[in-house]
């Protein structure tokens, strides 16, 4: 049987998949492990973004965790790195996100932090979900132990203001675009950013429940592109549903990613002494001119599986301060927990603010290695079992013996939809291309087999 959680938390077709039923137990079980060392009433946060499905899932965990006799705090609206910083502030036994991030409005997912702010252990998450399984009814309560709801209309406020407690200088000379792809950043991003002093212009910032991510954000950068050269702004910052990843385009419309923006702040972090163990923590996926100028600029890498909680993990481990993935999880771990795309916005531009540099100078800190990405739709059963396909484990084998040393292949399954990634990454084009092509053709054919 398939594990619960994904890489972070759970997902699914809301309403299919995802279910109230279950997010009901899913509440029951998560309050009973997440409260079950505290000896008073447990309070739990919840958070949401703007998808039509989450008050109905949102109804329906208040629903489970007050019946097992937690409190709930609702905070609205409010980007997945919000919640994370408001359990500390608040002190809240866990936090609670309704969200499928950069996934269509269709999907949602629910995804969990513990007392401390951090996402939870693969050991927890197997706790949680053991608990569902064997049922939640002699944790049920009755008469005044019944949890409580409350509402947090200030809850955005607080974390605005977090942030930009972050920037210790004036951003009053920066014009940039912001894309909050019609998620949690339309209720955060105009305030924070023009409360900076930064001449802001919101697009995608008007969801409507079905809009979120549509042909927008940090995963659909055309029309940014598009209106930072229009505005002739200096720079652009696409966010995704829940904006907890973000991404930049240069003055000319020309993509800043995730390892570009690691590559900057690291190599910033170096300069100013403070980039601790000098180390940068990254996943398989980061680009291999990453790589080289950590090597020219002395700093040292630590690679980690995909998934921003690994790379977390990896950090918290040997106490590095900076760590993420080439889609945009930026973790600045002196300031959160998590990734957070507002916050890696506000640095980026106190670095351009900083340097006096045109972002497509900055943006030239690496290069990039060509590199192809071939997403393929399989079954959850090829999904699972892909690894002991031996025809395709052979096909793999024989492009990285042609790459060589001069590119890569990275085949992972995702851990948030029925997809299989293929990479391929080198200094020939064509060359990875078609390996990448061969590759996934064979995964195609066979989940269809």
């Amino acid at each position: 049987m398939a594990r619960l959680f994904g890489t972070d938390g759970v997902r699914g077709i809301a309403n299919e998949e995802l279910k109230p039923e279950f997010a009901l137990k899913l509440g029951q079980a998560a309050a009973v492990v997440l409260a079950r060392s505290s000896h008073h009433r447990p309070k739990i946060l919840i958070g949401k973004d703007t998808r039509i499905s989450s008050d109905m899932l949102e109804a329906a965990l208040s629903a489970g965790l007050c019946s097992v006799g937690a409190d709930v705090v609702l905070l609205g609206v409010i980007p997945t790195p919000a919640v994370a910083y408001l359990v500390q502030k608040y002190g809240a036994d866990a936090g609670v996100v309704i969200s499928a991030s950069h996934n269509p409005y269709d999907s949602n997912g629910i995804k969990f932090f513990n007392g401390d702010g951090f996402k939870l252990s693969d050991a927890l998450e197997d706790e949680i979900e053991a608990a569902i399984k064997s049922g939640c009814e002699r944790f049920l309560k009755s008469g005044g132990e019944i949890g409580k709801i409350q509402y947090d209309t200030r809850a955005a406020d607080h974390y605005i203001s977090y942030l930009k407690s972050t920037c210790d200088i004036d951003l009053g000379g920066i014009k940039a675009v912001f894309d909050c792809a019609n998620g949690a950043a339309s209720t955060t991003a105009g305030k924070l950013f023009s409360a900076l002093g930064v001449r802001a212009t919101l697009i995608h910032d008007d969801p409507n429940g079905t809009n979120i991510n549509d042909q927008c954000g940090s995963t659909h950068m055309e029309s940014l592109a598009q209106a930072v050269t229009a505005a002739k702004a200096n720079i652009g910052i696409a966010f995704d549903g829940d904006a907890d990843r973000m991404l930049a385009v240069t003055e000319q419309g020309d993509l800043i990613d995730g390892d570009k923006i690691l590559a900057l702040f690291a190599r910033q972090m170096k300069e100013d002494g403070c980039l601790k163990n000098n180390t940068l923590v990254v996943t398989t996926m980061s680009n291999m001119g990453l790589f080289e100028m950590a090597r020219e600029a002395g700093i040292d890498v630590a690679t980690t599986g995909v998934g921003d909680r690994y790379v977390l993990e990896e950090m918290e481990r040997c106490g590095h301060c900076i760590g993420g993935e080439q889609s945009g999880h930026i973790i600045l771990r002196d300031y959160s927990t998590t990734g957070d795309g507002q916050l890696a916005a506000v640095q980026l531009l106190k670095l351009m603010a900083r340097s006096h540099k045109k972002a497509s100078a900055l943006a030239a800190v690496m290069e990039r290695f060509p590199q192809v990405i071939i997403n393929v739709r399989v079954t959850n059963s090829y999904k699972e079992t892909y690894l002991s396909d031996s025809e395709l484990l052979d096909k793999i084998r024989e492009h990285e013996a042609l790459l060589g040393e001069n590119g890569r292949i990275v085949v992972r399954a995702s851990g948030t939809e029925p997809l299989i990634r293929v990479m391929a990454e080198g200094k020939l084009f064509d060359q990875i291309s078609h390996a990448a092509q061969e590759i996934a053709a064979i995964i195609e054919a066979h989940s269809r087999a």
